[in-house]
């Protein structure tokens, strides 16, 4: 059975029919309580481990209900829970979870973590955030924007402002695969790993990076922005001076398309990447983002179960 590590390796197809399978059993569940299961149960009797090295609010709850509402338990867990917190090695940990679990999702710091983890269980693993990417993420904003549009993303425009980090990784990587255009402007110093950019433009992406970010979000679809200062990072006050030009404001969101939407991952610093008339006002889309991070990774558990 497949893991979901990164986009990239999915190919198109794949994170397709993704998409499609968390749009329709988003539709399917209108009007049913959150916590109830879906019609089907169609992991009925599996176990999920979610492990937890870094905080969360929206993934460690999103997966917690992606597993419950296909039917299925989940265990969740944190470094402090486990004996990974105390010196046993990943390879361990590993091959005795693949003896209690059906799937493995890890929440970490060093992307080699879940690599290592995938190639040792006998399980799928999904990658639920690396320092490298954060592909769960960015189906969830992909979900967001087809809702929006009531269609597929290709031919759009989005903007990427502020911070080339793991999630502009893999926003870099569904250009490149779902043929949409990607805008990235950051300060050189943080612009994202070029492996990533080239990667996408070797399939036929086009990525455009752009110093000015008024340039990048001019006539956009879409405006995405992150934190500035992310878990683990020492160096806060020169960030802040770094993207002080880069905020995304009113005057900034009225240089993109009349209807552009605006999406960040949360959680958000009002007076720092944004400001608060624009993550709270009617373009907005970032608490329908965060919903649908529930329904994307339903259809990533069904997709690395073989159930799509």
């Amino acid at each position: 059975m497949p893991d979901f590590i990164d986009l990239d390796p999915l190919g198109p197809a794949a994170v397709r029919a993704i998409l499609d399978e968390a749009l329709r059993r988003k539709a399917a569940r209108k009007g049913m309580p959150k916590g109830a299961v879906d019609a089907d149960r169609p992991l009925e009797g599996y176990q999920l481990a979610s492990i937890f090295e870094k905080s969360s609010t929206r993934t460690r709850i999103s997966m917690e209900m992606a597993m419950r509402q296909l039917g299925g338990s989940v265990q969740t867990l944190s470094s402090a829970d486990m004996q990974l917190g105390r010196g046993e090695t990943i390879e361990d940990t590993a091959r005795v979870l693949s003896r209690f679990v059906d799937v493995i999702s890890l929440r970490t710091d060093l992307h080699e973590k879940v690599e290592t983890i995938a190639a040792l269980a006998d399980v799928p693993v999904i990658n639920a955030l690396t320092n490298n990417t954060h592909p769960c993420q960015i189906l969830a904003d992909l979900m967001t924007v087809e809702e929006e549009r009531g269609g597929p993303v290709d031919g759009t425009v989005w903007a990427w402002l502020g911070d080339g980090n793991n999630v502009s990784h893999s926003l870099i990587e569904a250009a490149g695969l779902l043929g949409f255009t990607l805008r990235l402007s950051t300060p050189p110093a943080y612009d994202p790993e070029p492996r990533y950019v080239a990667a996408a433009e070797a399939r036929g992406g086009k990525i455009e990076v752009i110093r000015h970010p008024e340039e990048a979000v001019e006539g956009a679809d879409v405006v995405v922005t992150d934190t500035w200062v992310s878990m683990g990072d020492t160096d806060s006050a020169k960030r802040l001076v770094a993207f002080s030009a880069f905020q995304v404001t009113p005057e900034m969101m009225a240089r993109a398309k009349p209807d552009a939407i605006f999406l960040h991952c949360l959680p958000a610093h009002r007076g720092e990447e944004v400001s608060a008339e624009v993550i709270d006002g009617p373009q907005s889309r970032v608490f329908e983002e965060a919903e649908n991070r529930v329904h994307a990774q339903k259809a990533v558990l069904l997709w690395c179960l073989g159930k799509l």
